[in-house]
């Protein structure tokens, strides 16, 4: 095995994914207290904000939720579901989660469901103790869902087995698994509970499905893309908007007529739709991951309009969850660990709070807590945030240059795990299905090999993963030469399954966004 100070263990991953934060039920989605009935199909009552609430992060790499209060705009502390990557995840003795991705929160407020991609699970939390109630195995890349009106059920996703799985909130337990069509990403909740709707990673539709039956009533097709990551319903039931992270666009559904009513061109890794009914008006918000923005959109009854563009406080915004009152949008930024509370009214960046390792799920749960409690919250992934380091293309030019349009060509974000740091990148618009070989660069211009990743047929890597003691100053690339048929098969194969383009590592980590 090397030294620790020459890459004591490398693992890489080359993935290419999206979707994004688990969205909870409408009714829990800005819903009063108590909650909604099943037949309210109108924007929710605000609820002030108060230090009953709580903010809610999954944090992917350490494996934990975070729990903040957002009335003091403090992190309270983290629920612990796993190890910290890469630790004791790789032992076949392991136990906890991997991959702690989405997140729920049932319509009494009072449990909090929390996907982990990796390791399939879901666990339900209660939201008073911060302990976890059940934990229950659910199908492979399990990704996003929502609990039904009555709290009883949770319905989840399943990437990788084409199902929802339909989960035992109460007791724990799988209740059923539910056939849905190609790449199921996300399951969101209509108001009045008698709806679920399901987007794709790999189909341009949305599927319908009665919950009282169980059975696949409709399919919404003709949507801006095949691969939709995240998507939202809004209060009132009347609209669905399904991301598109990698087309960089937004396909907005009538559910009333059950058909696409517009398709926004919007910006590169679009992401985690969320609806706000705020002073100034309702609004639909999407994440920008790479732009480091959060896009607001008017609702006018016809075509939205977008707004502002609010800078972020970080990199990679990407889930997001707005206040009871719709007065504060809180968005995760994934490659900052931290979080941005967001003005609704100015459309300004407030305050950012420093949360957990890898923030992907956010929501907001009014009155989920005692005023002041931390019960049972202890402090791993915190105070150990990312930093961005400079990178250099194989032509010499600098890689993360910002274009206002596509993005950054090449981000490099490290992490400290575990003894070891994680070396994050993420690279766009290079030569399609080449090799590439990433170098640390020291202050005096050393180059120590770092990792190798491959690009997909649009020249891109969207998560490349490795893990080594990283003491340069900055990173660069060089091309090595063309992808082998096989390693384009692999990516190819692999991404028109799960959604993302893997390596070995893939095994062991989802980082499905």
């Amino acid at each position: 095995m090397p030294s620790v100070r020459r890459a004591t263990w490398i693992l890489t991953a080359a993935l290419a994914g999206g979707g994004g934060t688990l969205a909870a039920a409408a009714l829990a989605q800005a819903g009063p207290e108590p909650a909604l009935s099943p037949s309210a199909t109108t924007w929710h009552a605000p609820i002030p904000v108060s230090g009953r609430d709580r903010v809610y992060t999954a944090d992917q790499t350490s494996n934990t939720v975070s729990v903040i209060d957002p009335s003091s705009h403090r992190t309270l502390g983290t629920i612990k579901l796993g190890d910290q990557r890469v630790g004791g995840t790789l032992s076949p003795q392991y136990l906890g989660d991997v991959g702690v991705h989405g997140l729920a929160f049932s319509p009494d407020h009072q449990r909090l469901a929390v996907v982990s991609v990796t390791s399939n699970t879901v666990d339900i939390i209660d939201t008073t103790t911060n302990k976890v109630l059940t934990t229950t195995d659910v199908g492979r890349a399990a990704h996003e869902g929502s609990f039904t009106a009555d709290g009883k059920q949770f319905w989840v996703a399943n990437r990788g087995r084409d199902t929802v799985t339909i989960v035992d909130a109460v007791r724990g337990g799988v209740i059923a698994n539910l056939p849905v069509g190609r790449g199921p990403s996300k399951v969101v909740m209509s108001p009045d509970g008698k709806h679920a709707y399901v987007n794709h990673i790999s189909l341009p539709e949305i599927t319908v499905i009665n919950v009282a039956s169980r059975k696949v009533e409709d399919h919404i097709s003709g949507l801006g893309d095949s691969f939709s990551s995240d998507q939202a319903i809004s209060p009132d039931g009347t609209q669905l908007w399904a991301a598109h992270k990698r087309a960089g666009k937004v396909s907005v559904v009538d559910l009333v007529h059950r058909r696409v009513s517009t398709i926004l061109t919007t910006g590169p890794d679009t992401n985690h739709p969320q609806f706000a009914d705020s002073r100034g008006g309702k609004y639909a918000y999407l994440t920008m991951g790479g732009l480091d923005e959060t896009w607001a959109y008017r609702l006018t009854g016809g075509t939205p309009v977008l707004t502002a563009k609010i800078k972020n406080n970080g990199h990679a915004p990407h889930g997001a969850w707005a206040s009871g009152d719709g007065s504060r949008m809180y968005v995760g930024l994934e490659k900052s660990d931290a979080v941005d509370v967001i003005d609704t009214t100015t459309h300004k960046v407030i305050d950012t709070i420093k949360s957990g390792q890898e923030p992907q799920a956010v929501v907001y749960a009014p009155r989920a807590a005692a005023a002041g409690s931390a019960a049972n919250l202890g402090r791993q992934g915190l105070g150990q945030q990312a930093r961005n380091v400079p990178t250099t293309l194989a032509d010499g030019t600098a890689g993360e240059t910002l274009d206002t349009a596509k993005g950054r060509v090449l981000e490099a974000t490290i992490r400290p795990v575990g003894g070891l740091d994680m070396v994050q990148l993420q690279a766009r618009r290079l030569t399609a299905n080449t090799v590439y070989q990433a170098y640390s660069v020291a202050a005096d211009g050393r180059k120590t090999p770092l990792l190798s990743f491959t690009t997909d047929a649009n020249g891109g890597a969207p998560m490349v993963l490795g893990f080594s003691s990283f003491d340069g100053k900055s990173i660069s690339i060089a091309a090595k030469g063309a992808a082998t048929p096989v390693q384009q098969a692999v990516l190819a194969y692999q991404g028109s399954m799960h959604g993302h383009a893997v390596k070995a590592a893939d095994l062991i980590y989802c980082d499905c966004c």
